[in-house]
């Protein structure tokens, strides 16, 4: 069903296709394509510029600019592209090889995962998961997020003295609708990935701690 037309006057306002909140651009059908090409652009764009005095900086210059202009946006509001379709996925993480090929000086032909873990970089889809994760367990142990994600996120206490009661278990308050929007949304993609992190990774005492566990595991899964 189309949008209604605004009409204010003499003048006939038509309903935009997408528009930008908070530095993301959100589409009609939320799909994140526009918001995913703005930044393959912008980062791109960037890569570019770093290419062109490559030659005349060395590696850990190269890898400051390229987190600066180039990671800087493929991590901004990235919660939001994660469980998007592989074909969507597939264009930032382009981003992110060239990028990782800029900085080690690899031709295009060498395989890529290799120097991705080289430089401690993970891939798109493992750092909006590392996002979300992150959020969750300053949510869950340390009330380090604002209360409105604080109150989303609550252990699971089973009514019983159950063996589960101990593995600091997150509980799926709502099961999504839809897959495609309802398994994005945060309510239900921080549970589910926080139960099946292992309990060492659950268990950290600091946050800094849990960046370091989590990092590693996010490396070490398929």
């Amino acid at each position: 069903m189309p949008s209604p037309l605004l009409v204010i006057g003499d003048s006939v306002i038509s309903p935009s296709s997408c528009a930008r909140n908070l530095g993301a651009i959100f589409d009609s059908n939320l799909c994140m394509k526009d918001h995913i090409d703005s930044i393959c652009r912008s980062a791109m764009a960037a890569i570019r510029k770093i290419g062109q005095i490559r030659h005349f900086i060395d590696d850990e210059t190269a890898a400051k600019l390229v987190h600066a202009f180039v990671t800087s946006r493929l991590d901004s509001c990235n919660v939001l592209v994660y469980d998007l379709p592989d074909s969507y996925i597939t264009k930032l993480q382009l981003i992110q090889n060239t990028a990782a090929r800029l900085v080690a000086r690899i031709p295009r032909s060498q395989h890529i995962t290799p120097v991705l873990q080289s430089l401690h970089w993970l891939p798109i889809k493992k750092r909006a998961a590392y996002k979300i994760l992150l959020m969750t367990y300053k949510a869950a142990l340390n009330q380090l997020s604002p209360q409105y994600i604080s109150d989303i996120v609550t252990y699971y206490k089973p009514v019983r003295n159950l063996r589960s009661f101990n593995k600091l278990s997150l509980t799926v308050t709502c099961r999504p609708s839809t897959k495609f929007y309802g398994e994005r949304a945060f309510m239900y993609a921080a549970p589910s990935l926080w139960n099946n992190l292992p309990l060492q990774v659950r268990s950290s005492i600091t946050v800094s701690s849990f960046k370091s566990h989590l990092k590693t595991h996010l490396f070490n899964i398929n």
